[in-house]
């Protein structure tokens, strides 16, 4: 445990996004000396300081330049635009320039920021990226040959951009000791109530998620939140067979079967669905039963023991190994988090129709 919370220097670049801003200000910069004191002492960053103008028009006071980065004990890089990452250049924030825009009038790069980043990590601050803020710490070389993650729907662009880094697309945060990244969105937030409860303990970071009306910890990774569609395809061939087997998921299916449905050879079938989904039938098969569980868990209150012969799994024990394999959590605790609060149905839906992206 650190002897104290310490600085936390919260770098922030025109066009960013509010939300995991919010998340950073709302867990470190809110005074909560009532449950422990000191409490964090937040410092907002930009490239001159000034005001910031972030998405949906926003503009936040940025006392701070990136230099005070350097010597801050915690450094937080929130999420940075999605035009900026698809850009695929981090010198690039998507935004314009306007007179008061002094955080963001150069772009990510030019503004000093990777540098900033490297001064601090070496004299000895924490450095935490939330969201998409991932690739400007690939880009300050603060990632190379550590795991990571990002949202899931940037890890594949992280993990092609940044070959040396090892993406982990599957968890909700990701804690290599002085550097450490979150997944998407509300991951910013389990990531931020991490750092409090290595910092100030558990009872601590337990109090300011029951402030905050959050779960304190949440089990499994971004994989539960992750849908598995089937690539499109120019082979709408395979679209009635395809169906067909979506029909039959509760039966054990094979090869043959599916080839002798569609009228070829076992071997044609497996060539032309390689082609169509970049898998194979039987990878394709175990694929949608985990996806039809996930729906009738998220949509029913059905017996979990049910839903694993309806999915084709068999046994309950069979679902559970292979849906915390995949999804990362049990499925018990998957239709609890998808479930809160929600109204459910006690008898099957009626048929999933097969479509290009998937069921």
């Amino acid at each position: 445990m650190r002897a104290v919370p310490g600085i936390v220097a919260l770098a922030v670049i025109a066009d960013m996004p509010m939300f995991e801003l919010s998340i950073a200000c709302e867990i470190f910069g809110t005074d909560r000396r009532e449950l422990t004191d000191p409490w964090y002492e937040l410092r907002l960053c930009a490239a001159r300081p000034g005001t910031t103008r972030t998405q949906n028009g926003f503009a936040l006071h940025t006392p701070y330049d990136f230099h005070t980065l350097t010597t801050a004990d915690t450094v937080v890089v929130p999420a940075i635009s999605a035009d900026a990452v698809l850009a695929g250049d981090v010198g690039r924030t998507g935004g314009t320039r306007n007179a008061d825009d002094t955080g963001g009038a150069a772009g990510i790069t030019e503004s000093g920021l990777p540098e900033a980043l490297r001064e601090a990590h070496a004299n000895g601050a924490r450095i935490v990226s939330l969201c998409t803020g991932a690739f400007v710490l690939a880009a300050a070389g603060l990632l190379d040959g550590r795991r990571a993650t990002t949202h899931w729907m940037y890890t594949g662009i992280l993990s092609a951009r940044h070959p040396r880094v090892r993406v982990d697309p599957a968890v909700l945060y990701v804690d290599e000791g002085d550097v450490l990244t979150s997944a998407g969105r509300t991951a910013g937030i389990d990531l931020c109530l991490h750092l409090v409860r290595t910092d100030l303990g558990a009872e601590v970071a337990n109090q300011v998620a029951r402030r905050m009306v959050t779960p304190a910890h949440r089990p499994g990774g971004q994989a539960q939140y992750i849908e598995a569609p089937v690539p499109r395809s120019g082979d709408d061939g395979l679209a009635p067979v395809l169906q067909w087997a979506l029909e039959r998921l509760h039966e054990q299916l094979t090869v043959a079967q599916m080839a002798a449905w569609a009228s070829v050879s076992a071997r044609t079938l497996v060539r032309r669905f390689h082609a169509a989904t970049g898998t194979t039938p039987l990878r394709w098969l175990h694929a949608q039963r985990l996806a039809r569980a996930r729906h009738l868990l998220e949509t029913t209150d059905l017996p979990i023991e049910r839903i694993s012969r309806m999915c084709g799994m068999g046994t309950t024990g069979n679902l559970r190994h292979h849906f915390v394999r995949s999804v990362g959590v049990t499925p018990a605790d998957y239709r609890r988090t998808f479930q809160s609060g929600r109204a459910v149905s006690t008898s099957a839906p009626a048929r999933i129709p097969y479509s290009s992206t998937g069921p």
